[in-house]
């Protein structure tokens, strides 16, 4: 038997997913990962264009459509808003010739909770 094909995709926005499907990959442990919440950040613009995150959360499903796993990310335009800045490392990128943003970061934006934020459908496909 061979291996489902995969697809990575990302996606405008967490609100394009079905509430349903995200919420069962990250359980009910961590609610500044659930659709909800995230879709709330979005649907106040405290996410979103202007804002310096971007929503890209990035999707992996199954050949049949089914969504595998998910990770909140946004394409980040600054430091802001972040617990660990690193201002330091974008202006030595930026001296150094490169372009530092945008950058994609995995995070529940605004929140220094701990969590997980690869979410699975399966424990067992964890790396």
């Amino acid at each position: 038997m061979s291996a489902p094909e995969l697809t990575v995709r990302l996606a405008p926005s967490v609100s394009s997913f079905d509430r349903d499907q995200w919420n069962a990959l990250g359980g009910d442990n961590n609610p500044f990962i659930s659709h909800e919440f995230l879709t709330a950040m979005e649907d106040s613009g405290s996410v979103g264009p202007g804002t310096g995150w971007e929503p890209a959360p990035i999707a992996i499903t199954d050949d049949a459509g089914r969504l595998l796993a998910a990770m909140p990310s946004y394409a980040k335009g600054h430091s802001q808003g972040e617990y660990v800045f690193d201002h330091a490392w974008a202006d030595a990128w930026h001296r150094a010739g490169g372009r530092y943003y945008p950058k994609l970061q995995i995070a529940a934006p605004f929140t220094p909770a701990t969590g997980p934020r690869l979410l699975l459908s399966d424990p067992a496909l964890a790396p």
